[in-house]
């Protein structure tokens, strides 16, 4: 196997998505990462990119932007996932992506380090292209403006800080001006009289797009307000693309069943694991 570090994104893209697009959903986060260092570079300072050759085909792939995690993708050949480990020589704070090659990796860089991975956030990946419509919800969808900044700030804080029970890598406020910002990417807000729900979108892929984050603020849950909003969220993206993806929290088995009753499934399980 031949590990080789890239510069280019553009380059990247191209000799991995013969391999990333066997399986669109399970890869949408390093395909998203990577359509935006291609198209907008700004958005993150640094990247770092690696490519696993056999001699015939790409067989594993990884990327990077710091200080967040490696993300990796499924290999199609034994060893890739190993090679990887091997020849990465930068400090990784941890790694994302599907299981078990998110596993695979983690185990492979502690026997390299020395370090303990330690999982802190179990997910569940999934896909829709059909939406399920919700209906008896009060309110309107609406698109986020730069005049709602203040409070998307605020809400997307307070998500992170009860989701991920963790700071943000990224802070909120660039977060949120990406979205409000980027060409593929953005916010919309479910109005009641006042704003009560907000759903994020981006990372572009060939066929689909990521939704995420989606929040509700305590004082309005327990109103059908984010099912209401995704079910639109998504009508909308699937007038442009054929795919919606987007991540939940396998601890939480109301948002797991919210999604399922729009439309979407489970694809895979996913982790965010930790270097200790």
């Amino acid at each position: 196997m031949d590990v080789r570090r890239l510069d280019d994104p553009a380059a990247f893209l191209e000799a991995a998505s013969p391999l990333l697009l066997e399986d669109e959903a399970r890869h949408n986060l390093m395909l998203g990462i990577a359509a935006t260092l291609r198209d907008e570079p700004s958005h993150y300072p640094a990247h770092r990119l690696w490519l696993v050759d056999d001699g015939l085909e790409v067989a594993g792939a990884a990327l990077q932007t710091p200080p967040h995690n490696l993300v990796v993708a499924r290999p199609c050949k034994d060893g890739a996932i190993e090679a990887l480990a091997t020849e990465i020589e930068d400090d990784l704070p941890g790694v994302n992506g599907a299981v078990p090659e998110a596993v695979r990796f983690a185990e492979a860089w502690a026997a390299k380090t020395g370090k303990k991975p330690r999982t802190t956030f179990a997910q569940g990946l999934f896909q829709l292209d059909r939406v399920e419509s919700v209906s008896g919800v009060s309110g309107t969808l609406r698109e986020a403006g730069v005049e709602d900044r203040e409070l998307l700030i605020e809400w997307w804080q307070a998500f992170v800080e009860e989701a991920l029970h963790e700071s943000a890598v990224e802070p909120a406020d660039h977060a949120v001006d990406h979205r409000l910002s980027a060409r593929e990417a953005g916010v919309v807000i479910w109005d009641d009289e006042t704003p009560v729900s907000f759903a994020a979108f981006g990372g572009p892929t060939p066929n689909g797009i990521r939704i995420g984050p989606v929040y509700t603020p305590p004082e309005h849950r327990r109103r059908g307000y984010a099912s209401a909003l995704t079910a639109g969220l998504s009508s909308r993206l699937l007038e442009t693309r054929r795919l919606c993806f987007l991540y939940t929290d396998l601890a939480n088995p109301t948002s797991n069943k919210i999604y399922e009753q729009i439309g979407y499934r489970r694809v895979c399980e996913a982790a965010s694991i930790a270097f200790d």
